[in-house]
């Protein structure tokens, strides 16, 4: 595998010289498909700004101008974490069945189109907050510039894709205007975690006329198709985020108001209805009782949200575009809360049962891109880099580059077909029959993922 993999990358640098000294030789441009990077849970920064008549600690602000709220270090030290919690968490309507901001919270997703926003977390770019920005190092040498042909599509993670109505018509907006500023070239979306099951909620909605023009392809990573029973974890005691200094059970509070983790709970289809996710000593919970799980947790808004979203993606039906499917495997993976006597609810579980997966979705989950293959007709690459962690996809120089070598060969198809079609408008008289290659053309660099 890593001998495939190494050959791989090889060829396709050597693709890339030739690529570069060609265009180079000419006086047109470069033409590259531009590329939307769609960021996950937890992958965009997140700004708000207060108007409060009340708060729940002293040192926590009524008012103020807008701030960094996600991700911003300072806000989550003891104490101050308090506040950050009141302020990030939602508040659910039963009513209409949507997420709203806290009372006296307005928050907003700066850099739509930009891709600083997704490259960091933090303004200041410090190495914690890495995101897609060695990605972005990476294709830059092959032509790529930000603004012109690479962009970023940001989003309020906490909610789930049904309550982004308006940030879906914006993505269409921008893949448009991508395509035009690019002379008409389609676009590549590129994207990560939960970003993966949210562009295909996207796809799903367009056209397939529109597609064919629009877009070169799904590039994911680490993508998130069934769910991951770590969402069960995260509702029952939080998530620390990583971070030894942060109390899992505060942010817990925060964690618990977004329908985005419950779009997260495992779906069916990869979980049968049977299949114990949590055990404890009065009762087990699997998908057949979501409900009560919820309501055990006093949780009627995760029920409602649960509910809500368990259906966005019925069957995961492919995209219709073509699909590059990248993730790791090999590494200890939430299957199975187990609680000892006493520690449900309110306490962690004294053993956690660990499967294969990536540490963050489990191994059934990121094979769902692999049930495309043969249900639609554009075609499906899949590949595992082994060993390689959820964010470690993002972070590592190995998946960067092999992320660009995908991307270069698919812009050295495009100037391999814009060469064909230059040389039959310049030689008319020629007999055009043997310029005619369909997509399975043996002398194109197929790109092959094994």
């Amino acid at each position: 595998m890593e001998r495939k993999l190494l050959y791989f990358l090889v060829i396709s640098s050597v693709v890339l010289l030739l690529v570069l000294e060609i265009s180079g030789s000419s006086a047109e441009p470069q033409i590259l498909h531009p590329i939307v990077l769609v960021p996950g849970d937890g992958g965009s920064q997140v700004e708000a700004k207060l108007n409060k008549t009340q708060r729940v600690h002293f040192i926590c602000s009524y008012t103020s101008d807008w701030f960094d709220l996600w991700l911003n270090l300072e806000q989550m030290v003891p104490e101050i974490v308090d506040c950050w919690v009141d302020n990030m968490k939602l508040k659910y309507n039963n009513k209409t069945r949507r997420t709203y901001d806290n009372d006296g919270v307005t928050t907003r997703v700066p850099g739509f189109g930009n891709t600083t926003t997704v490259e960091w977390l933090d303004k200041s770019q410090r190495s914690f907050s890495l995101y897609f920005a060695n990605i972005v190092k990476h294709l830059l040498p092959l032509g790529y510039e930000r603004g012109v042909n690479i962009f970023g599509a940001p989003y309020d993670f906490r909610r789930a894709a049904h309550e982004h109505e308006e940030y879906f018509a914006k993505v269409k907006v921008l893949v448009e205007d991508a395509y035009s500023m690019n002379s008409n070239t389609s676009v590549l979306l590129l994207c990560h975690s939960m970003g993966s099951p949210m562009m295909l909620y996207f796809l799903q909605r367009q056209p397939q006329a529109w597609k064919d023009v629009y877009i070169r392809g799904l590039l994911t990573l680490a993508g998130v198709w069934g769910g991951t029973a770590r969402a069960l974890k995260v509702f029952a005691v939080g998530d620390n985020l990583g971070a030894w200094l942060l109390n899992e059970k505060k942010l817990m509070w925060e964690q618990r108001t977004s329908s985005s983790l419950a779009w997260l709970m495992p779906q069916e289809g990869f979980w049968s209805e049977g299949e114990i996710l949590v055990q404890t000593e009065a009762k087990n919970y699997s998908r057949a009782n979501f409900n009560e799980f919820f309501l055990d947790l006093n949780e009627p808004d995760g029920a409602m949200m649960q509910e809500d979203t368990k259906d966005l993606l019925p069957g995961l039906k492919p995209p219709g575009v073509e699909v590059f499917c990248i993730h790791g495997n090999g590494v200890n993976t939430t299957e199975r809360l187990v609680y000892a006597k006493g520690e449900f609810p309110g306490s962690d579980p004294s053993t956690i049962i660990k499967g294969d997966g990536d540490g963050t979705v489990n191994i059934r989950s990121l094979l769902g891109c692999t049930r495309w293959d043969g249900q639609q007709k554009q075609k499906v690459h899949h590949h595992i880099l082994p060993g390689l962690d959820h964010l470690q996809t993002l972070k590592e120089d190995g998946p960067a580059e092999f992320v660009a070598s995908l991307v270069n060969e698919a812009n050295f198809q495009l100037w391999h077909k814009n060469s064909r079609n230059y040389e039959s408008q310049a030689n008319p008289s020629d007999n055009t029959e043997n310029l005619e290659v369909d997509d399975d053309d043996e002398m194109l660099p197929v790109i092959h993922i094994v």
